[in-house]
């Protein structure tokens, strides 16, 4: 089933490429006998920020590392603003990348370290000094050239190694765990930074993440990788509130995933005895009927119902977590069902008996598997 949803997402992306545009088209890799990359074709927009997510193993990175040129292909193409560059070195594709180690030369300072890339392309001093200072500037760090490395934050390692990056001027610019080394506090704030910064540079900017907040923070859209293959390509609202299969909807978010009816644009849905009708969203392009449809319930969908309300469904709390300005409630019902609830309500404990109804509509609808 994977399979044959990820290949109508490439014939979808395999079309014409656009002006200062990086595209991938049919791009399959193995290693072995084990296929990293399945057929994949995408294409990231000038000015465009591209997430790639996926599990470990997925094939994320080595789709990042064949756009790079770090890795060849065995089959497909790589083209920037339409021309085949896939056989180029990356050296010779104009591309700026960000590491996730970050790989900062600890005896160079920070000037230093952002102008190696013009050294090694023959750019005289005294301009890669100019470039480099200019470069600090636009990450804000604007006095940081004299210092050492190992003097600064994770957070300004950071913005160093994206200074680095775009002191050559990027044709692309590609990351790899741009904020994975980033502690939770400095990585919510360092997330607008770098969409900002990324968008007034108006390049192709493609990364990879493991984390779905930094994902779902920075890109404008995300391309989910599932075993290689392309799964799911749109915005991070069609991901979350139009999952193009169950994979999809069960890896994007929180969610309580339950077999359902498909009544065309509603949904019926049974939980403890009680049946309910709901407005429904299919997967982007698709008007039948589903086969072995699945309704997808987001804790923010639901909500806690006040006492007496005949449509909500009655449970036990057996779990509570406080997230600062709600609480997220598990509440088991009756046919064993756990719904997960984000709610402004707080009195709720451990124990507690309430009811749980939809509080927002239409709800996403999946094939099953």
């Amino acid at each position: 089933m994977d399979e044959v949803l990820g290949r109508e997402y490439q014939e979808q992306q395999a079309r014409q490429v656009s002006a200062g545009s990086l595209a991938l088209k049919g791009i399959t890799r193995r290693f072995g006998d084990y296929v990293a990359v399945n057929d994949i074709s995408f294409e990231v927009a000038s000015g465009e920020l591209l997430a790639l997510i996926g599990a470990s193993g997925s094939g994320k990175t080595t789709t990042l590392r064949i756009a790079a040129g770090y890795e060849h292909p065995d089959s497909g193409q790589v083209l920037f603003d339409g021309r085949d560059i896939t056989a180029l070195p990356p050296q010779k594709r104009g591309f700026g990348m960000v590491f996730q180690h970050y790989a900062l030369f600890p005896h160079m300072n920070v000037e230093q370290n952002v102008g190696f890339g013009l050294e090694a392309r023959g750019v005289a001093k005294q301009m890669r000094l100019e470039k480099a200072r200019a470069a600090l500037a636009s990450v804000g760090l604007d006095h940081a050239g004299p210092r050492s490395i190992q003097s600064l934050s994770g957070g300004e390692q950071q913005r160093v190694a994206l200074a680095r990056a775009l002191v050559i001027e990027p044709k692309v610019l590609l990351m790899d765990e741009p904020l994975s080394n980033l502690d939770p506090t400095l990585r919510q704030s360092t997330r607008d930074e770098l969409r900002a910064m990324l968008h007034r540079v108006g390049v192709p900017a493609l990364f990879v993440t493991h984390d779905q907040e930094d994902a779902f923070a920075i890109a404008d859209r995300i391309a989910l990788i599932k075993r290689g293959i392309l799964q799911q390509l749109g915005t991070p609202e069609d991901l979350y509130d139009r999952p193009a299969s169950l994979s999809v909807a069960t890896f994007i978010g929180r969610a309580t995933i339950l077999p359902a009816e498909d009544l065309g644009d509603k949904v019926g849905v049974t939980i403890a005895g009680q049946r309910r009708e709901f407005g429904a969203t299919k997967p982007n392009g698709y008007s039948g009927i589903l086969t072995s449809p699945h309704v997808v319930l987001r804790p923010d969908a639901l909500e806690i119902a006040r006492d007496g309300d005949e449509t909500a469904w009655r449970g036990e709390v057996v779990n509570r977590r406080f997230t600062g300005g709600s609480a997220v409630y598990r509440v088991k019902v009756a046919d064993g069902t756990v719904l997960e609830v984000e709610s402004g309500e707080m009195r709720l404990r451990e124990g507690d008996t309430t009811g749980v109804r939809v509080a927002r509509e239409p709800l996403p609808m999946v094939a099953g598997e």
